[in-house]
């Protein structure tokens, strides 16, 4: 998913997104121990998007932070 699919969500939306890229790369990484893995660029993909997703998802709650602080 790419970054522009990923800020038109909302931050409900984004904690779903990010439980289900956790649950995933925990799988990923028990097929990796287990020598099931077939593809290991695949971590490095659900890596690379769970700290995409993080990151969109720190800047909608600072904003809203900024936002509701009314000055």
């Amino acid at each position: 998913m790419n970054t522009n699919e990923l800020r038109q969500k909302s931050a409900k939306e984004l904690k779903l997104e990010l439980q289900e890229l956790q649950r995933s790369y925990f799988s990923l990484r028990v097929q990796k121990a287990t020598q099931q893995l077939s593809n290991t660029s695949a971590i490095k993909i659900i890596r690379k998007s769970i700290a995409r997703t993080k990151t969109i998802l720190n800047e909608k709650m600072s904003a809203g932070a900024l936002s509701s602080d009314g000055a």
